[in-house]
């Protein structure tokens, strides 16, 4: 158990016993307040020009490398340079964004944790952090990604618009410094529930490849086991091979018929992020799980109570409009409160469940955007591509027996449900560790004595 200090005041007559006031507020007497350029070498990286850029040139590692607290290794530019040792990359090093277009970007860290290339390095928007002896690698990279460390205080707006940290002004921040066993305590319990997390978005990356295989399978044999798909009469159509029993239709036939309602969102220009209106879906809303997301949601307006626009349990959003490959990206709404949504999406409506289940039919659109066919439907236009109702309707559908529909549908909602469930538990852990963070390193929260204990003892070994 991690234990709480009781400190929550920053008067220094009102402080808990163990405790002193500091720069930083109360914190513990063995630690220390010192200067990140104390306990830290700070390297700006390199510059280079288009007659330096080479295929066969050393990678370098830049800002879109640097996500999550990761670095990936998409390599985007390779230079033919001698790099310095002091910019040379390596296991373990620090990676902070040093200059950006957006304020939101500066500050943001990475810890190199493997490195596939014999050598390799990184560009000026970025700055390496070297820890000296007295601070550990893993606190330190925890340090800077938490809120103690305050970089819009270091960062200044040059004239072309970037926002630039100050690297004399970076060395300069105070930081907190347990002692060293404290500290890989510290960094032991954020690894571990770090560890957790990422173990947790293995799982949901598995789920999600598990659907799109069980899709592939339902869609193309129908709902038997894996083992009986060969004893399934197919039929070659414009879609692939479907079981012999099956029919196609387009959707426009079941609009036709009034099996299907369909209606383009509306546009809206008096967008507000306060909550005032209703919330009012976009392409950002739209998950590739074909789920809705209400992040980055904004707001708007509500129309009329009578308004057709209103989205309703078990409607499916079609995306209509958005880049070539995101066009054509559905989800199934089954949110509880009143959404309206943009005139980049589209309302399908089944208004006849005895003949098409909305779940089947949601899970038929998301297979055909993962396979890319409803990309080859889109209209290129300047950076966008679109999706008009004509078009739209002219989707192939194929059309089960109703007992089928909702076998495959019970099956994909099983996954669904489960690929929920981890990412439910994973937005648990992001709370927890950006709790543990800030209380950490704030010294809110203690690591236990007998942690800490065990920690100075292998040092000591």
């Amino acid at each position: 158990m991690l234990e709480a200090s009781g400190m929550n005041t920053r008067n220094a007559a009102d402080l808990p016993e163990g405790f002193k006031m500091t720069e930083l507020g109360p914190l513990p007497e063995e630690w220390r307040v010192v200067r990140l350029g104390e306990v830290a070498t700070l390297i700006r990286g390199i510059s280079w020009g288009k007659r330096e850029q080479s295929t066969n040139g050393v990678p370098v590692i830049a800002i879109p490398n640097i996500h999550n607290g990761r670095v990936s290794f998409d390599i985007r530019y390779k230079v033919d340079k001698k790099i310095s040792e002091a910019k040379r990359l390596r296991e373990g090093d620090i990676l902070l964004v040093g200059s950006s277009g957006s304020l939101h970007n500066v500050g943001r860290t990475a810890i190199v944790r493997e490195l596939p290339f014999k050598q390799a390095t990184f560009a000026s928007f970025l700055i390496k952090i070297v820890p000296m002896d007295d601070i550990d690698r893993g606190y330190l990279f925890h340090l800077l990604s938490s809120q103690v460390v305050d970089f819009d205080r270091s960062s200044k707006r040059a004239a072309d618009g970037k926002y630039n940290l100050q690297v004399r002004a970076l060395k300069e921040h105070l930081i907190p410094l347990p002692p060293l066993p404290e500290q890989r305590a510290i960094a032991h319990v954020l690894r571990t529930v770090q560890r957790a997390k990422e173990a947790t978005e293995r799982v949901i990356a598995a789920l999600k490849e598990l659907k799109k295989s069980l899709m592939k399978h339902l869609f193309t044999y129908g709902p038997v086991p894996l083992d009986a798909a060969d004893q399934v009469a197919l039929q070659d159509t414009l879609i692939g091979p479907i079981p012999a029993h099956w029919r196609v239709v387009r959707l426009g036939e079941l609009w036709e018929q009034g099996i299907l309602w369909i209606k383009n969102g509306f546009p809206q220009s008096r967008f507000n992020e306060q909550g005032k209106g209703v919330p009012h879906l976009r392409p950002f809303n739209v998950n590739d799980s074909g789920k809705v997301s209400l992040h980055q949601i904004k707001f708007v307006p509500p129309p009329p109570d009578n308004s057709p626009y209103w989205l309703r349990i078990g409607d499916i959003i079609f995306n209509n409009t958005n880049s070539e490959a995101l066009v054509g990206k559905v989800a199934f709404f089954d949110l509880e409160g009143r959404f309206v949504l943009s005139n980049h999406m589209t309302i399908v409506r089944v208004q006849n469940p005895r003949v098409l289940s909305n779940v089947w039919l949601a899970g038929w659109l998301l297979y055909l955007w993962h396979q890319g066919f409803t990309q080859t439907l889109a209209r290129r236009h300047v950076n966008q591509a679109s999706i008009g109702l004509a078009r739209l309707k002219s989707i192939p559908i194929p059309l089960p027996p109703l007992d089928e529909q909702r076998e495959i549908a019970r099956i994909l909602m099983t996954v669904d449900r489960k690929i929920e469930a981890e990412e439910n538990h994973k937005q648990a852990l992001d709370v927890l560790f950006k709790t543990l963070l800030h209380n950490l390193m704030t010294a809110k929260i203690r690591v236990p004595r007998t942690m800490v204990e065990r920690f100075a003892s292998h040092e000591k070994g």
